[in-house]
């Protein structure tokens, strides 16, 4: 990868951990906090025959994960076109 200035380098790490950032968040919160912390609130409500809580426990929080990847991929190339570092 290579920018053509080093402005443009620290601009792209910036957004790039920023995008990080937040999708640790939103994966650290379902998976932590609606697994665990907020299981008992969640167990109130059911999701396909199964209590919500359970539900995101056992498979939700491995859902969410797997679209996380998704768009962070997605971001990404997105991210790589706007700095002219994309791959051919």
């Amino acid at each position: 990868m290579s920018f053509e200035n080093e402005n443009k380098a620290e601009g792209y790490w910036k957004e790039n951990i920023r995008l990080v950032v937040t999708l640790l968040i939103i994966w650290a919160v379902v998976s932590f906090g609606f697994s665990i912390v907020l299981v008992d609130i969640l167990n109130e409500f059911t999701f396909m025959g199964f209590k919500l809580g359970f539900w995101f426990a056992q498979q939700g929080s491995i859902y969410v994960f797997v679209v996380l990847i998704f768009v962070y991929a997605a971001k990404t190339n997105k991210l790589d076109e706007k700095y002219g570092v994309e791959e051919e």
